[in-house]
């Protein structure tokens, strides 16, 4: 009878560890089926400049989640850090360029900044008793104000020699995912081996005992928030070297994702759990997803969906886990276990060999397609203007039988050179860039060049990097037609606001100093009020509401765009179109209805459909080495109620 049921001992004993393992290892075993999965849908995943780009691409999101992992093992919170990553870097720009003061104090200087905000942080949770979600949330709110304060809204350029950190060492290993490697070990060493790492455990676990235990809890809470601030400047610095400029937009909405991947590496938020390899291995699991459904050419709006799912299985795998008796993800580790997680690594990393393998010989020799691919990257989607060049672009597309895929940066300029990167190792035949920002674009575009992929910007230009052709509206002088158009108008005197577009964004700065320069022959208009709304409808009609608070009496609005044109209409109510004229830019289809309708006397249309036309006849005409022109401008003109009619758009 022993020997009968021994086999069956045997083999549930066996699925009982192979079980455990999964459990106690799920942020691994995801990371390996992405990589499975990706390689198998994209030939060009499991390529070594992809693999590369996915480790680049990662740093910033691992080095801000290191920070918040101290964070959320202590049972608290951290939303400020992708704020205090874009004020630090701000601070390292503007005192090493406008005060003139040497690079070396300046990255001090920036690294003091990020602790300092830390410590408020700190200050406020234990000594103000805030709950950390108020205390943080009011930091990021202070943090990316200050950062515009500080830059005036525009982009400062970063210092040369801090910028190398955005390089590569011996021409191919990237500098940011060494920085990440060393942030990484620190983090372990922290959590692992001192003091303060085992007191967040304490904390996280139980606050009260922890206290009642020895531990002051309130100054250990001040080192924890000020580590994460330390984090978050390091990668700020990182993010800035990257784009060669310091944006103070910078780093919007990165507090999510730091979160993502230390919930995604096993912490759990309720705190006394979390490791600094299951943070990275969260980091790199987003980086693969992003990267991938980019290759894929997944929308960037699926994209948002699928990742939102992701974090939700997740919390739900970390439940699972829990319920099952899984093998705590915390720190202080047996001899015995560091040996198992170590054997665990090595076995990933032989699975993962594995794949890179088999994928290469399934993928051998697909790329032999004829078909030409061109990649354009929009710099939002979520304006009318530039789905219209995305439309334009698409019919050229596929009236010429092109392969074109499409990215919405959402204006993140650091995303956008995330897309330019996995254009760049997917080998496509020609790149399309609408910029974010000329500045920031420009390290991507060389690494094109370096890869004799031809770029053309459409709409805006790329600073210090070639492109094959400009397809662009002269924003400038668009700006000078509209100050002209309203000013004729009002004949020449009267009150006007402006609403300005997203700050740190080169269409705004073009507009707003073309109608600058276009108002300085008509001494008797008054800007009364200038106020940005953000290219946003919604923030254009707050805003207006706002302004007719402290200014009634206002004659005109010149909005930068269509969509804040629209928003001031609907605050003016009656008003507009009758004792305030409105005036928009881009020509957009609503916009254009409003201005058949007399409610929007006039707006800059720029013809975007045009553009996205002659982009892709341009990048096409490269790729075959064709000669084009190195600026391709297509008119703007003032579109009125009287010619509308015969408008294209």
């Amino acid at each position: 009878m022993a020997t009968d049921t021994q086999p069956s001992t045997a083999g549930a004993s066996g699925a009982s560890a192979v079980r455990r393992l999964l459990l106690d290892n799920g942020a691994l075993t995801a990371l390996i089926v992405l990589v499975i999965a990706m390689s198998a849908l994209s030939g060009d995943f499991l390529t070594t400049d992809n693999l590369l780009n996915i480790g680049v691409q990662a740093a910033v999101t691992a080095i801000l989640a290191f920070g918040v992992t101290f964070v959320i093992v202590s049972a608290g919170i951290d939303l400020s850090v992708g704020s205090v990553a874009a004020l630090s870097a701000t601070v390292l720009a503007w005192t090493a360029t406008s005060q003139g003061i040497p690079v070396w104090i300046a990255v001090l200087l920036a690294v003091a900044t990020g602790i300092a905000c830390g410590l408020v942080n700190g200050v406020l949770i234990s000594y103000g008793k805030l709950p950390p979600f108020i205390a943080t949330l009011a930091m990021l709110s202070v943090g990316r104000g200050l950062s515009l304060v500080i830059s005036q809204g525009s982009p400062i350029a970063f210092p040369d020699s801090v910028s190398h950190l955005g390089d590569t060492l011996g021409g191919w290993l990237p500098v940011p995912v060494l920085v990440m490697a060393v942030m990484g070990l620190i983090t372990a060493v922290i959590l692992g081996r001192t003091y303060i790492g085992r007191s967040m455990y304490a904390i996280g676990g139980n606050e009260e005992a922890a206290r009642l235990s020895g531990l002051r809890v309130k100054k250990q809470k001040l080192a924890i928030y000020a580590l994460s601030g330390l984090f978050a400047a390091a990668a700020g610095i990182v993010l800035a070297s990257r784009l060669s400029s310091a944006q103070p937009q910078a780093a919007q909405g990165y507090e999510l994702d730091a979160i993502a991947a230390v919930v995604i590496g096993g912490a759990s938020l309720a705190g006394g759990t979390g490791k600094a390899s299951g943070t990275l291995i969260g980091a790199l699991i987003l980086a693969v997803l992003r990267n991938g459904l980019n290759l894929l050419s997944v929308s960037a709006f699926w994209q948002q969906v699928v990742i939102g799912v992701v974090i939700a299985l997740a919390v739900l795998l970390d439940t699972v886990r829990r319920k099952a008796g899984a093998t705590p993800v915390a720190g202080g580790a047996s001899g015995g276990d560091r040996r198992k997680q170590a054997a665990t690594y090595v076995i990933a990393a032989v699975v993962a060999a594995a794949v890179v393998g088999a994928m290469s010989f399934v993928h051998g020799g697909s790329s032999t397609s004829t078909t030409q691919k061109v990649g354009l990257s929009l710099s939002t989607l979520n304006n009318p203007f530039f789905v219209q060049i995305k439309a334009g672009a698409q019919q050229e597309a596929k009236k010429r039988g092109v392969d074109l895929t499409v990215t919405d940066a959402q204006n993140d300029a650091s995303q956008q050179a995330n897309q330019l990167q996995n254009f760049t190792s997917s080998g496509l035949g020609s790149i399309i860039v609408n910029p974010v920002d000329s500045d920031a674009a420009g390290p991507s575009v060389r690494s094109a060049n370096k890869a004799d992929i031809p770029v053309v910007g459409v709409d805006r230009g790329v600073n210090k990097a070639k492109t094959a052709a400009l397809v662009a509206s002269d924003n400038v002088a668009g700006g000078r037609l509209g100050a002209k158009a309203l000013a004729e108008k009002l004949g020449g005197k009267g009150r006007i606001v402006i609403l300005q577009g997203l700050a740190g964004t080169s269409a705004s700065r073009e507009r707003g100093a073309g109608f600058a320069e276009g108002l300085k022959v008509y001494p008797g208009i008054k800007v009364v009020a200038r106020q940005p709304a953000d290219f946003d409808r919604t923030k254009g009609l707050d805003v207006m509401t706002n302004l007719l608070q402290a200014h009634p009496d206002v004659d005109g609005v010149f909005a930068e765009n269509d969509e804040m044109a629209l928003g001031a209409v609907k605050a003016l109510g009656s008003k507009a179109g009758k004792s305030v004229s409105v005036i928009g830019f881009d020509g957009t289809p609503d916009g254009l209805k409003a201005v058949s309708a007399g409610t929007l006397y006039a707006s800059v249309a720029q013809q975007p459909k045009e553009l996205g036309r002659i982009a892709v006849d341009n990048a096409l005409r490269a790729a075959e080495g064709k000669k084009v022109q190195e600026t391709v401008k297509v008119p703007v003109k003032v579109v009125t109620k009287e010619n509308v009619a015969g408008f294209g758009g």
